[in-house]
């Protein structure tokens, strides 16, 4: 397949995993074109700084060249310009997690990074662990760590460490992306209701985890929580290795003598003692799948203690991007409750006295719903004031499964808080000069740029 291919176009090519393999196969040789309709930093400046031509729109002239391969993002759907010209004239073209696994991860030692929260976290700090020790890691990370200059990289060692996701492929390959990564060890952290525009409930999910833990081979090593209740049923398998992490007694490797403190945690394992520079008790287990992980690979206590060490954590998780007229700005990814609540229960720790705003934007495909109605207000119970902006394209679902946003601000306020549901980043900025004064945090909770929201609440408390 590859010696016929010269040039390859990425559709959807600013995905922070798209814009990462566009920029490898270039570094491969390959000529590489994309396109996009959302094109903002930091994808795009990562693009323009490897002069790879992005076209800001979707067009057939795009295509005129007619690439080699083209690679179809997932958030493409019948009806955009270039796949329908994809189609028309028989282009060769794959999904991302397939162009992945024939032209990087094939003859490696894969390390798939799964479950519904925790993951970016979990590979960055694996990927940083066989770094800091000199083992010169592939990786494919869904964001960017601080430890390193792009969320991907690709070399020669025989290690490839990715981030393993749940959700289809692309809209002609229903499967999760992550049963096409020749897995050799798979960690699991946990399994929860998302992505509810592709998952029925908590079944349909475990059947796409199901069909993961079926690829591990014998000499390979299943990584599992073992205090989730909803991984569980998934774990009694024999045909490979299983091994259970975690803070229960039935865990092969087990955290005790947990310690919390404003700004690192601590915890043990039989053998060692791990500190490490993250809050909270999801840390804390993300680090433990970590140990479990680079034991199995052969690194020891020692080597990984000094990988935590110098770990500086992840581009939009808990991510201080300023502090202007006394007020700190925090960016967080965070788009499901129980990772809003978990960052939320980790700013209070780091921040136990001050104010804390919550500005939180629902454009998932599960918090536009109702299916954590009840959830996402609870979620926000370490705050001190919640502003929710405009539900995102709210009219494509049908009123019955629209989140409420009144609702919404009556359970918050119901819990004493002061709780706002405002139209757009203007009247969000304009609320928060009159609302927030010095002391005060406001993180910011979004999946996509938010309208550059950071900036323009740095730049009015500033004044």
């Amino acid at each position: 397949m590859h010696t016929s291919i010269r040039s390859v176009h990425f559709i959807g090519i600013c995905g922070t995993a798209m814009a990462s393999a566009a920029a490898a196969m270039q570094a491969k040789g390959f000529h590489v074109t994309g396109s996009d309709h959302n094109v903002y930093p930091p994808m795009s400046t990562f693009l323009a700084e490897r002069n790879i031509e992005v076209s800001p729109a979707f067009a057939e002239s795009n295509l005129a060249y007619k690439p080699d391969l083209v690679v179809i993002g997932n958030a493409i759907s019948r009806g955009n310009v270039e796949a329908e010209i994809v189609l028309d004239h028989k282009l060769r073209y794959c999904s991302l997690p397939e162009l992945l696994k024939e032209f990087f991860i094939r003859g490696k030692r894969s390390l798939v990074v799964t479950g519904t929260h925790g993951k970016t976290t979990t590979t960055s700090l694996l990927t940083w662990v066989f770094e800091h020790n000199g083992l010169n890691p592939s990786f494919l990370i869904g964001g960017i760590p601080n430890n390193f200059s792009a969320g991907a990289r690709f070399t020669d060692s025989e290690w490839f460490i990715i981030e393993g996701d749940e959700y289809d492929t692309a809209f002609f390959d229903k499967r999760s992306k992550f049963v096409h990564y020749l897995p050799e060890v798979v960690i699991v952290n946990n399994i929860e209701f998302d992505h509810a525009d592709i998952f029925d409930d908590i079944k349909a999910v475990q059947t796409a985890f199901r069909r993961l833990i079926s690829l591990v081979p014998r000499n390979g090593q299943l990584l599992a929580n073992g205090d989730d209740p909803n991984l569980a049923p998934l774990l009694n398998v024999t045909h490979c290795p299983v091994k259970r992490f975690g803070l229960g007694e039935c865990n092969s490797i087990q955290a005790f003598n947990i310690r919390h403190g404003p700004t690192a945690s601590a915890f043990e394992i039989p053998s060692c003692k791990f500190h490490l520079n993250m809050m909270g008790e999801f840390n804390v287990r993300n680090a433990l799948a970590v140990v479990a992980c680079a034991k199995h690979c052969g690194l020891s206590n020692k080597q990984i203690q000094s990988a935590f060490d110098t770990f500086t954590g992840i581009k939009r998780r808990m991510e201080i991007r300023g502090i202007a007229g006394g007020v700190t700005v925090v960016d967080d990814f965070g788009h499901h409750p129980t990772a809003i609540r978990e960052t939320m229960s980790a700013l209070r720790m780091k921040y136990p006295t001050q104010k804390i705003w919550a500005i939180f934007e629902p454009r998932s495909n599960t918090t536009r719903r109702n299916v954590f109605q009840k959830e996402l207000a609870e979620s926000f119970r370490d705050a001190d004031g919640v502003i929710v902006s405009q539900i995102a394209r709210l009219e494509l679902l049908k009123p019955e499964e629209r989140l409420d946003p009144e609702r919404l601000m009556r359970d918050l306020q119901a819990g004493g808080k002061t709780a706002a549901y405002l139209p757009d980043v203007g009247a969000i900025v304009n609320y928060m000069k009159k609302q927030a004064s010095g002391g005060d945090i406001i993180c910011v909770f979004s999946n996509g740029g938010f309208g550059g929201i950071h900036e323009k609440l740095l730049a009015t408390l500033g004044r």
